[in-house]
């Protein structure tokens, strides 16, 4: 009978592990700032839209390729979100209330412009692409202006906006800042 010697294995490589509530074989990767995030994370707020819209199904489509929703819903949670985690896309929507609605107050603040100057402001500012609402002609023009003064990469109107449009719309952003790669995770705000 062959005697086998105990071997000492070299340091043991660790494996990373996949995010609660993230698709199989997508694991966590860290940032600089130590939060599992994905390979993109995509800031994506939505002010007063409908359940189960364009913005709830393309997080699905895009989860299982590294792709970490952060959604907010105010733009206190849009601040939360960008002082998180890096943020290497940026969907913002324009009629982001400051904080959720009170019961029995049903008007509230657009704040969207809030959140892109604070997205402007951080060390490396993420593509954004601006989410609004078709108004009137006036309204329509200081909504482009606020989007040249954000240097964003796309507006888009939140009626037109569908599944497929706004992932052509991520697609070109990542092709245009990112030559189609995954971003560097160490980007941070």
């Amino acid at each position: 009978m062959r005697r086998f010697r105990a071997q000492h294995p070299g340091p043991t490589p660790t494996v990373p592990q996949p995010r609660a509530g993230a698709a199989p074989g997508v694991p966590a990767q860290q940032g600089t700032s130590g939060a599992a995030g994905g390979r993109l994370n995509l800031l994506l707020s939505f002010g007063g839209w409908r359940p189960d819209s364009w913005a709830d199904n393309i997080e699905c489509l895009l989860r299982p390729h590294g792709v970490e929703a952060l959604r907010a819903r105010t733009a206190r949670q849009a601040e939360q979100a960008i002082r998180s985690r890096p943020i290497h896309i940026a969907v913002v929507d324009l009629g982001l209330p400051m904080d959720a609605p009170c019961a029995g107050h049903h008007g509230h603040d657009e704040a969207g412009c809030r959140v892109l100057d604070l997205l402007r402001r951080l060390e490396a500012p993420p593509p954004t692409v601006i989410v609004r609402s078709t108004r009137a002609a006036r309204d329509a023009a200081r909504d482009f202006n606020a989007a040249l003064r954000f240097d964003a990469f796309a507006v888009v109107d939140r009626a037109s906006a569908d599944v497929e449009l706004m992932l052509k719309v991520l697609q070109r952003c990542m092709e245009r800042f990112y030559q189609g790669r995954w971003p560097d995770q160490r980007v941070n705000p």
